[in-house]
């Protein structure tokens, strides 16, 4: 019987945190109630309490078991490893909502006032273990410290997907973060080391199509036709500039 009812409220607890994440997925924060979140799993407000004596610690659940779902293998060792964990994260970004919904959060929670780094500590923990590992296989160029770069590819993979989701709702995810790797493995490893890795299946030193960034929205225009324009100029308002097409604010 007690087994029975630890299994119950494991299931309403699950439910709970789905729900939510679904929710959060589309709405954000803000954009979500409890009642609609106990409409979506299913439940009482009481069933809720039981678990989560908030909206904040349903969200704050939700950003920690972001990963729950997440199944990575784990059959290469080093910067490999490293490398086909990145790619395996985009492209789970682009259906896993509750990591999507997690990272989400993660990157909105100061809006919310949930103040909790902890999620980022884990990640970078995650990596860290890949580049103390490529260490130890002779990988690493010497002065890099694998600490710090941990946290640097945690920052760079949620800035990257936070460009993606504004850009392309995470579809062009995969060739940001390919992009995002290519940029950091050479100051990682030397060259005798990055000829043996291998991105997308293909050599890391075999050059991407010249169309790929285009394709997810990553390579803009011409640099050198924007060069010096402000974001404002680039919407087409330029700052005093006329507002009504008649002259007026020159």
């Amino acid at each position: 019987m007690a087994r029975q009812r630890q299994e119950r409220a494991e299931r309403t607890r699950a439910a709970l945190i789905t729900a939510a994440a679904e929710l959060f997925d589309q709405g954000g924060y803000h954009g979500v109630g409890l009642n609609a979140i106990l409409q979506r799993a299913g439940l009482t407000t009481g069933a809720m309490y039981f678990h989560f004596k908030s909206k904040e610690e349903l969200a704050r659940a939700v950003i920690v078991n972001q990963a729950d779902e997440l199944q990575w293998t784990r059959e290469k060792q080093g910067l490999q490893q490293l490398i086909d964990v990145c790619q395996y994260l985009a492209a789970q970004m682009r259906s896993d909502v509750l990591f999507r919904a997690g990272v989400r959060l993660a990157v909105e929670q100061n809006e919310a006032n949930l103040l909790d780094y902890s999620i980022y500590d884990w990640w970078a923990q995650q990596f860290h273990v890949h580049l103390v590992e490529a260490r130890e296989l002779g990988q690493l160029r010497p002065e890099v410290n694998e600490a710090a770069f941990a946290q640097v590819m945690v920052a760079s993979f949620t800035g990257t997907q936070i460009m993606s989701r504004l850009a392309d709702s995470w579809s062009g995810l995969p060739e940001r973060i390919e992009a995002m790797l290519r940029c950091l493995l050479p100051a990682l490893a030397p060259p005798g080391v990055l000829a043996t890795l291998e991105l997308s299946g293909k050599p890391l030193d075999e050059e991407p199509r010249a169309d790929t960034a285009g394709e997810s929205g990553g390579a803009g225009p011409d640099p050198g036709e924007d060069a010096g324009r402000t974001p404002s100029e680039d919407a087409g308002h330029t700052p005093g500039g006329d507002t009504d097409g008649d002259g007026a604010g020159r």
